[in-house]
């Protein structure tokens, strides 16, 4: 592997370098139903539990994936729990200044899941979202305490937090409206969202600029050869957003508005560098992806063999990573300023 990936490293890499070889296996085993989720009244089903309470805001954050090795859900061991808390230490430092961040562990829908039938991934998907649901359920009726909310997710993380939308934040009723109130921005980055979900779903608002508030940043990286993903299949074209000029057209943004694209320790997952104006990035006008400019694809392989050469799906996050931290902060200070300025 290259050396290079050795420090930028995300979730997933880390788990398949954890259990070699990096391909998915193709399981013919039957996805089974959940009957029930978790138990959220105990402490061992969370990884963050309100950590950093000095921040007056909160994030619910969602774990991408980190299961290679089950057919379909993971089960909740020690191995999983190590990995799922080096995946999320990674991810919850874009969070750490600006709220007090919960993050229950789920029995996430495993690696080999998106080699299987669509039905039989959409059940895996569904148990997956059996626990993200009660542990927001939870959440809501005894930690959050009314304090402004941002959900955050990141690729299987992020498809949750769609579902999260879906199922809490529509319609007329009086906690729906509460809670779209409450809600200073979903980050849902490496999973498209796309007119459809819009469409049906119309409390899924695609953000519009940097500081818009309840609304969904989302977008998946690549190098613009790339005609289909799992993230972004071939036919479909995503509603995205560029986190370097916050536009949503397909105006580049030079490399220059970029503050920060990060290294990490390959065995503590803390950052060691911040490398500044490294990359740019523009919206690719038919599929919806963000285009990754001044970038040698050959230092950023898939890993994954469910992703194409040029898909950068793994380092959405550490490419814009000082970008994407500040504008946390910039969302959820308009937030709070205009919930000042209608109590004036």
């Amino acid at each position: 592997m290259n050396k290079k990936i050795s420090f930028i490293l995300i979730p997933v890499i880390m788990c398949f370098i954890l259990s070699s070889p990096f391909s998915i296996r193709v399981s013919a085993a039957k996805v089974l139903p959940f009957t029930g989720s978790l138990d959220y009244s105990l402490d061992t089903n969370w990884l963050y539990d309100g950590a950093y309470p000095e921040n007056g805001v909160d994030v619910f954050m969602v774990a991408p994936t980190v299961d290679t090795k089950s057919e379909s859900n993971a089960s909740i061991t020690p191995e999983y729990k190590k990995r799922f808390r080096y995946a999320m230490n990674q991810q919850q430092a874009i969070y750490a200044k600006t709220a007090r961040i919960y993050a229950p562990y789920y029995r996430q829908a495993s690696m080999n899941v998106y080699s299987l039938t669509d039905a039989e991934r959409e059940l895996a998907l569904s148990n997956a979202y059996m626990d993200v649901s009660a542990a927001f359920k939870y959440y809501l009726k005894h930690k959050n305490n009314g304090r402004p909310l941002i959900l955050a997710g990141f690729s299987q993380g992020a498809d949750m937090c769609y579902r999260l939308l879906e199922e809490y934040y529509g319609g007329n009723g009086e906690t729906a409206v509460a809670l779209r109130e409450n809600l200073i921005a979903t980050y849902a980055i490496g999973w498209a969202m796309t007119e459809e979900m819009v469409s049906k779903y119309p409390q899924i608002v695609p953000a519009q600029g940097e500081i818009d508030t309840g609304v969904v940043i989302s977008f998946d990286c690549e190098n613009g050869n790339v005609t289909d993903s799992i993230v972004i299949p071939s036919g479909t074209k995503a509603i995205s957003i560029n986190p370097l000029n916050w536009r949503t057209d397909s105006k580049k943004a030079n490399k220059s508005l970029n503050k920060g694209t990060v290294t990490q320790d390959s065995k503590t997952g803390a950052i060691t560098s911040v490398a500044i104006g490294k990359y740019g990035a523009y919206i690719d006008p038919d599929r919806g992806s963000l285009i990754v400019t001044d970038i040698d694809t050959s230092q950023y392989p898939p890993v994954l063999s469910i992703f194409s050469e040029g898909c950068f799906h793994l380092y959405d996050n550490f490419l814009f990573f000082v970008n994407l931290q500040e504008n946390v902060q910039k969302r959820t200070e308009s937030f709070l300023s205009a919930i000042a300025d209608k109590a004036a």
